[in-house]
């Protein structure tokens, strides 16, 4: 009777034991399992897309074209899509917006961003620079590449004659040319040459209209101080300082 009673005691004490066993490697892989993600930690991002994809046809078409113009990539729908979140495939109106814009080009498959004139570096800007003997407006260059506004200087872009030595130029015609005071505005420079019987180089009137519906600011600069440089100054008009630099007598 002992033997049994000892046997029973030893048999619960292995049911209680394998218990406790079973309640600890329930709660380990309870511990070791991730919590699922909730759509609440994603909901900031999805609101923003959302934003984007519901935004006027001309806010879109704008963020698009500015990825091309900023990257000069070529991106196919689904790229524009992962790039800016304008689902060009889905939107119809977007899509033939972007595929008529001149300033988008469209090969079938990807968009890419079209300058006025394909140049890509500043020798490229200068060969094409030498091509228009009556100048070139520069906001028919300020699109072409990245930083290319850093290569000019001027509202129009004139190029070299390397026939002509200006460097021996009369004292009376120097003196004529510091006495002519010119109107700020292209406009009424461009008024006095048809006066006078000559036909401009430019037309702005027209450039202007077209700067506005491309969105392109185009008031005038703010008329700058014309500095003065000493002789040890470096000369950036080197083809013609005489002409357009005062020194200082040292």
């Amino acid at each position: 009777m002992a033997l049994q009673e000892k046997l029973d005691s030893f048999k619960k004490q292995q049911e209680k034991c394998q218990s406790m066993l079973s309640k600890s490697a329930s709660s380990r892989a309870t511990a070791r399992t991730p919590a699922p993600l909730k759509f609440s930690s994603d909901t900031e991002r999805l609101q923003h897309i959302n934003s984007i994809r519901k935004a006027p046809v001309g806010a879109q078409m704008k963020r698009v074209i500015d990825l091309l113009f900023q990257t000069r990539q070529a991106f196919t729908p689904e790229q524009i899509n992962d790039a800016c979140y304008v689902n060009v495939n889905s939107n119809k109106d977007v899509f033939e917006g972007l595929r008529k814009n001149p300033k988008v080009n469209y090969d079938g498959k990807r968009f890419s961003y079209k300058a006025k004139h394909n140049v890509k570096n500043k020798d490229e800007l200068l060969f094409l620079i030498q091509k228009f003997v009556e100048g070139i407006p520069i906001i028919d260059l300020k699109d072409a590449y990245p930083k290319v506004v850093d290569d000019l200087q001027e509202d129009i872009a004139f190029p070299n004659d390397p026939k002509i030595d200006l460097r021996n130029v009369d004292d009376d015609l120097k003196e004529l040319f510091r006495s002519i005071e010119l109107p700020r505005d292209m406009l009424d420079i461009e008024k006095d040459l048809l006066k006078n019987g000559m036909k401009p180089a430019t037309n702005t009137a027209k450039r202007r209209a077209a700067a506005q519906m491309q969105g392109v600011s185009s008031k005038l600069k703010p008329k700058q101080k014309v500095k003065e440089f000493s002789k040890n100054a470096k000369l950036t008009n080197a083809h013609l300082p005489e002409l357009f630099q005062k020194l200082k007598n040292s």
